[in-house]
């Protein structure tokens, strides 16, 4: 993700401000744990099963996520209109028990649900704030595979926080599209919507024809691999073969210009553009496979099985998501904002944070790919880039130095300048001190050790190290954990 400005910047949203005090719902959810859900029933209970945890503990974000099993795959089948904004939601979330369940959780913000079944016989469930417990007819065996379903409707939620920033299920002039950094996506499906559970997906969504005859384009993650025409309705079928996290899932609902081409010579492109920002994204679709093929050589190879973009018209929201194979965005984005949710692909998507706090592992290299393009196009160097955010003099250095990037004071600062530009300049220290060679192996070493899963700032700490046989202690010390502004090195 990355705001179009520094001056445009809003902090993200914070636990309690936009998620209606989840997490205090969750903590009663625990103890009231026979109000929220009853004991399981049936010849299936088990002495020694206990509900899985609401909230995987994650230091920004304590209630996001749930434990007690791990998701491998969600079928989402969505049935939409847009002129009501009402949504009909059916889940069939495959997973694996990593402990006997006698009931577990599922994110879920708003929406009504209307049944839930697990292992094919009927379950009950709760609502706790924005926690869904489900409780099986009988315990989920540790590393049993289960499959539940959770049929749903009503009007998905646009989450606002304090300072205003928007994400979940937001209307546009012509449609809806959903953006899910860092909690949204629990407002158009139930889920583990931590970054730490990835899974694959299929997402089939049925529109209707605008009030011209004309029938409305859906836009999601992944491959278009089906579309039936119902007559009056047509259902548009994604899928998404390699894991994502929950927050890099994506709908797209309206009317766009579609645009397809290649990378590399055998990578689709799909690139969908608004009609309004068609003039100003004139560009877009040639420059996807041109940074693709860029970017491929130096962080090594693309990491999905198509690329692309979306560019909407949604004037006033302020940024750009790299939502999985194709980025969003919200107008027509310059070159610098394309290279920066491109190199997501690598650095965020197929290699995803294990915590929200290890966020600044990639903003930081999509902010250092921007500054490697602008070199690589003729512009400034990366030292001249370097130092123009250490004098303040770059319009995107405002506020690097606030804290560690490394270290967020909490959730609604993790998407602040120091996350970015402080984390591109971690980077280019690293660079400095171990030499191009050793750098740009230590790129493709950890994109593809960690390809699609996830990592921490101390496995990539170990990895400098290792690659450059280097002690960089005093380095990462000075300029990812300082929380003041380091003497020039």
């Amino acid at each position: 993700m990355k705001p179009r400005t520094a001056t445009d910047h809003r902090p993200r949203s914070t636990a309690s401000g936009t998620r209606s005090g989840w997490a205090s719902a969750a903590a009663l959810c625990l103890v009231m744990s026979t109000a929220c859900a009853g004991p399981a029933t049936g010849d299936g209970t088990a002495a020694d099963a206990r509900p899985g945890a609401a909230g995987v503990g994650d230091r920004l974000f304590p209630a996001l996520g749930n434990g007690g099993y791990d998701v491998t795959h969600y079928g989402l089948t969505l049935d939409y209109v847009p002129e009501t904004n009402h949504l009909k939601g059916t889940a069939v979330i495959t997973a694996r028990a990593t402990q006997d369940l006698s009931r577990f959780d599922l994110d879920l913000s708003g929406l009504r649900v209307r049944a839930a079944t697990v292992h094919g016989a009927k379950a009950h469930v709760a609502r706790s704030g924005d926690e869904l417990v489900v409780t099986p007819a009988r315990t989920v065996r540790n590393d049993e595979v289960f499959t539940t379903i959770v049929t749903y409707d009503g009007t998905p939620r646009t989450i606002e926080g304090d300072d205003g920033g928007l994400e979940g299920w937001i209307e546009t002039d012509d449609g809806s599209t959903a953006l899910g950094e860092p909690t949204g996506s629990m407002t158009w499906f139930p889920g583990n919507h931590h970054p730490s559970d990835k899974a694959t997906y299929d997402i089939r969504v049925t529109v209707p024809k605008d009030e011209e005859g004309d029938f409305y384009d859906v836009v999601s993650n992944g491959e278009l691999i089906a579309e039936e025409d119902k007559g009056g309705t047509v259902t548009r079928h994604w899928r998404t073969e390699e894991p994502m996290a929950g927050y890099l899932a994506h709908v797209s609902v309206g009317h766009f210009e579609i645009h397809k081409g290649w990378a590399h010579g055998h990578l689709p492109v799909y690139v969908a553009v608004d009609p309004d920002e068609s003039e100003d994204a004139g560009a877009v679709a040639r420059l996807v496979p041109e940074i693709i093929d860029w970017a491929d050589e130096r962080f090594g190879p693309y990491p999905f099985s198509s690329t692309g973009a979306v560019v909407d018209h949604l004037p006033g929201l302020d940024y750009a998501l790299e939502t999985q194979t194709k980025p969003y965005f919200a107008e027509a984005p310059d070159e610098a904002l394309l290279v920066h949710e491109l190199a997501h692909q690598w650095f965020g998507n197929s290699v995803t944070p294990r915590g929200w706090k290890d966020m600044w592992l990639s903003e930081g290299m999509a902010t250092y790919a921007e500054w490697l393009w602008e070199e690589d196009q003729g512009g400034r160097s990366t030292d001249e880039i370097f130092e123009d955010f250490y004098d303040g003099t770059d319009a995107e250095a405002e506020g690097i130095w606030a804290f560690p990037p490394a270290d967020p004071p909490g959730g609604g600062r993790v998407s602040d300048p120091p996350v970015y530009g402080r984390g591109a300049m971690v980077m280019h220290k690293v660079r400095e001190a171990v030499g191009d060679e050793a750098f740009f192996g230590i790129l493709r070493t950890w994109t593809r050790q960690h390809r699609h899963g996830n990592a921490d700032t101390r496995q990539f700490v170990s990895l400098c190290e290792s690659r450059s046989g280097k002690d960089l202690t005093e380095l990462f010390g000075t300029w990812l954990f300082n929380k003041k502004k380091p003497a020039r090195m």
